[in-house]
């Protein structure tokens, strides 16, 4: 896994991040924790969980319409049975924005259940970068309050965005952590863009990505490329795949950065197929 090895994955402002969620917390009533439904677990923040222990919490299966629907169920069930609200929703399109209003219509009830003078509920929403927060608020308040992109770590500073309700939202910064226990988690953190393409071997990446489709999901992976079979070595694959396309460079060379572009941006858009990479627990 040296792909991922040496790599900063703590830069200072996901530092300021860490102590604004913790001096924020007492603040707001509920935390809405934004997660990629492809990458569940290596997209849930161990430290942010750390922090928001103890608040009621909404988990958003972001992403939603990329992921294996089966598995969606399954994820959404596990989150639930640990005692958190769950929606499987896509920030982009909407989709399950309405369904997070009426939960949060009920936490505002029970607020003010019994109070002379009602206050707003007052919400922090958190997350890894690229996961879909800035999306998510975008929706909640109708208008381009937070900035969005497809590239990780767009969103700065600290904001308090008032909604069309008059509830009150705090959006903090996407934050990694120190150090990976498991390679694998940065490896689906990088498979999905959370981290900056420009500090990765796109290459490489791909390639990762498709031995890892070729164990877990063969049939999209032959279908969307057109494969006639699963070669035992990825590489293999993916000098077939730069065929099929046409990647091919002067004196018949293999375009493996062309190719392995292709592939990132296909499985990040959904053209392969619906996957989730882990499996619910």
């Amino acid at each position: 896994m040296a792909l991922i090895e040496n790599i900063n994955w703590y830069p200072g402002h996901m530092k300021k991040t860490r102590e604004l969620i913790a001096a924020n917390l007492k603040l707001v009533d509920l935390v809405i924790e934004v997660i990629d439904a492809r990458i569940p677990s290596s997209s849930r923040n161990p430290i942010i969980d750390e922090l928001v222990k103890g608040k009621k919490r909404i988990i958003v299966l972001n992403k939603s319409d990329l992921s294996d629907k089966t598995e969606n169920e399954k994820w959404a069930e596990y989150f639930r049975a640990q005692g958190n609200s769950v929606l499987a929703m896509n920030c982009m399109t909407g989709t399950g924005v309405n369904q997070l209003y009426k939960l949060l219509n009920k936490e505002q009830e029970i607020k003010n259940s019994g109070q002379l003078r009602n206050k707003p509920l007052r919400m922090m929403i958190v997350g890894v970068p690229n996961v879909g927060k800035s999306s998510l608020i975008n929706r909640m308040t109708g208008k381009k309050s937070a900035q969005t992109g497809d590239r990780p770590g767009v969103t700065r500073g600290k904001q308090w965005l008032a909604l069309k309700n008059g509830m009150q939202l705090l959006d903090t910064p996407g934050i990694l952590w120190p150090k990976f226990e498991d390679p694998n988690v940065g490896l689906n953190l990088a498979f999905c863009g959370s981290i900056k393409d420009e500090i990765m071997d796109t290459a490489s990446l791909a390639l990762e990505l498709i031995s890892v489709l070729a164990e877990k999901y063969p049939k999209l992976l032959m279908d969307r490329y057109k494969l006639d079979e699963i070669l035992e070595q990825p590489l293999d694959n993916m000098e077939e795949i730069a065929r099929k396309r046409g990647f091919i460079l002067p004196g018949k060379r293999i375009d493996y950065e062309r190719c392995g572009r292709t592939v990132l941006d296909e499985f990040r858009s959904g053209k392969i197929g619906n996957i989730t990479l882990e499996p619910s627990k």
